[in-house]
């Protein structure tokens, strides 16, 4: 009987810490889709590490947050209210602004740009 209080105990313990993550995820996309004009979203599975919530604001700006489970994230962007994506593709990757940062970062090398300084 006492097993099944702790239990109970530590479960409850681990759903408010959950409850606490999403809401600090939810707020963390809020003031990105305040800063873009608004926000869209995709959700990508990490693994054991949890799951990438994928942000492109109107404006084009993208950013990205890690969640420490898919349940957490998908709870966060519920609770922000944004719309979401099955898929990283078509209308909704098209609307990704890059600049030079990201070009000279991704493809710097292959196409002339900075080299990687360690």
């Amino acid at each position: 009987m006492a097993e099944t209080a702790e239990t109970q105990v530590e479960s409850g313990k681990q759903a408010a810490r959950a409850e606490r993550r999403a809401a600090k995820l939810a707020k963390e996309i809020g003031a990105f889709s305040k800063a873009h004009g608004g926000a869209e979203g995709q959700l990508a599975y990490l693994g054991q590490t949890g799951a990438r919530i994928v942000l492109v604001g109107e404006d084009g700006g993208w950013g990205d947050l890690v969640a420490p489970s898919y349940a957490i994230a998908e709870s966060a962007t519920r609770k922000a209210g944004i719309t979401m994506h099955d898929s990283f593709d078509g209308e909704f990757a098209a609307k990704v602004r890059t600049g030079p940062y990201e070009w000279t970062r991704m493809a710097g090398i292959q196409i002339g740009g900075p080299a990687d300084e360690a």
